[in-house]
């Protein structure tokens, strides 16, 4: 049941966001088609598997609509940027998890890229060490 009104709220909310009825509506192109460029990124990042539990990284609220940014720093180039939160202060995977976000953008982000991932400040112990890592 919750993944089902998982998966109606995701779509809901890009049917809102194309409708111009949501966030925006009134933006320039570009960032209209930044916003675009985020969706995509969150949707080949949503559906990675948590390396401890059976449950997406979307369900367990690391990753989020809102934790994606995309800039354009050049024709055909953008930056994608990442902030993911573990589900526990003392994660001991949360370098896992960024480099699984970062493995699966590389095979699968169909535009140039360059990607920063970060964890959310303030929400893991070690966070300037693993931000290190997955930069």
């Amino acid at each position: 049941m919750s993944l089902v009104l998982g998966l109606l709220s995701h779509t809901l909310n890009r049917v809102l966001r194309y409708s111009g009825l949501r966030r925006g509506c009134h933006a320039p192109r570009s960032h209209a088609m930044e916003q675009d460029k985020a969706l995509e990124v969150y949707d080949i990042i949503r559906t990675i598997r948590d390396p401890e539990k059976p449950n997406t990284l979307e369900e367990l609220e690391v990753v989020t609509e809102n934790c994606v940014e995309v800039q354009e720093i050049g024709e055909d180039e953008h930056l994608v940027i990442i902030r993911f939160t573990p589900t526990v202060p003392h994660c001991s995977l949360a370098t896992l998890i960024g480099l699984c976000l970062r493995i699966k953008l590389q095979r699968c982000l169909p535009f140039r890229h360059k990607l920063e991932i970060y964890i959310t400040e303030g929400t893991h112990s070690t966070e300037e060490d693993i931000g290190a890592l997955c930069k």
